[in-house]
């Protein structure tokens, strides 16, 4: 059995310290997504994030792995170790040129969002004006999947999202994002988005942060009950769980430079609030999700394919690249 937990964030940061993720490995969790950088971020603080990761991840091999495929996630749980890869929420740090994309799949990229909460020249997020995806933006798609990176609507204005899953040659995922139809905040998915990434054979993975679950402190049952919502709507196959645990460290200032405005990247017209920040689940829910889940009706089997095996599913056709052809010999 594998646990799969499509997204969490460390502080963007090169020195963070990577307890947390020993802590959701402690849990259950053998593989994690650490987000690397979004749309607010520049490539300078990008690339020395993944610079300083890197270099942990590479100084306890006993402990974590940087890994490229499904096969190197099954053989890190075999020898006790913590999978982990990167992803990154927005097309910025892309610079408008779709073979950035290919780069960082060689640093560790496995999953990329195209906008993050505002629209940029790719684009839309799910708090801007609706415009759909951009010519550039069908390009960056075609990129993404060229090069074996799976393709994230987290973040993705409705219209857009439905133009990325219908352009997307291989599955697509909301790897954080929980149903409108349970919680009506702007960062969930609508029935028909749901549907429209099982279509692609892609998960929705259930976001443990209480703005989007609807409870003040979320635990493993509220997580459990947005899950069997995505199941029963459109089957189990397509459930999954991205927490989107946000680890906060003393000492570390991870603010992007330049003139940052947060009431611009989580407007409170959208329902945020400067002065009640959110409430995450600990990683310890991993260790009652099983539970959980069962408790919705589901079998033991069915929550372990939410709990995982969805997402290996889905990752083992996203990160395939192409065959190069062949040229016959004359």
């Amino acid at each position: 059995m594998i646990n799969w937990d499509a997204h969490a964030c460390l502080p963007q940061h090169p020195q963070a310290d990577f307890t947390p993720v020993s802590q959701l490995h402690a849990a259950g969790v053998n593989h994690v997504s650490l987000n690397v950088g979004a749309d607010m971020n520049p490539v300078s603080q990008v690339m020395s994030v993944i610079a300083g990761y890197r270099a942990t991840i590479a100084a306890h091999p006993e402990r974590f792995t940087l890994i490229s495929s499904v096969d190197d996630i099954i053989q890190a749980a075999a020898d006790g170790r913590m999978a982990i890869s990167f992803d990154l929420e927005g097309s910025t740090m892309l610079l408008d040129q779709p073979d950035m994309v290919a780069l960082y799949a060689e640093l560790g990229v496995r999953q990329i969002l195209l906008a993050y909460n505002r629209n940029n020249s790719v684009a839309d997020g799910c708090h801007d004006v609706p415009r759909g995806l951009t010519g550039l933006g069908h390009r960056m798609v075609e990129a993404i999947n060229e090069a074996g990176i799976l393709l994230d609507c987290a973040h993705s204005g409705r219209l857009c999202s439905m133009d990325v899953m219908n352009a997307s040659s291989k599955p697509v995922i909301f790897s954080h994002a929980n149903p409108y139809t349970l919680v009506p905040h702007g960062r969930n998915v609508n029935d028909e988005q749901i549907r429209a990434c099982a279509a692609t054979g892609g998960v929705v993975c259930v976001s443990g942060l209480s703005w989007f679950l609807g409870s003040s402190h979320p635990n493993a049952d509220d997580v459990a009950r947005h899950a069997a919502y995505i199941a029963n709507l459109v089957g189990v196959a397509h459930a999954g769980i991205g927490l989107d645990i946000c680890f906060q460290q003393r000492g570390l200032d991870d603010t992007p430079p330049g003139q940052f405005d947060p009431t611009y990247w989580w407007p409170a017209s959208a329902g945020y609030s400067a002065s009640k920040a959110p409430t995450f689940t600990p990683p310890s829910v991993w260790r009652e999700l099983g539970a959980a889940l069962r408790r919705t009706g589901m079998s033991e089997a069915e929550a372990e394919m939410v709990m995982g095996r969805n997402m290996m599913r889905v990752a083992q056709q996203a990160w395939a690249k192409p065959q190069p052809l062949k040229l016959m010999a004359a």
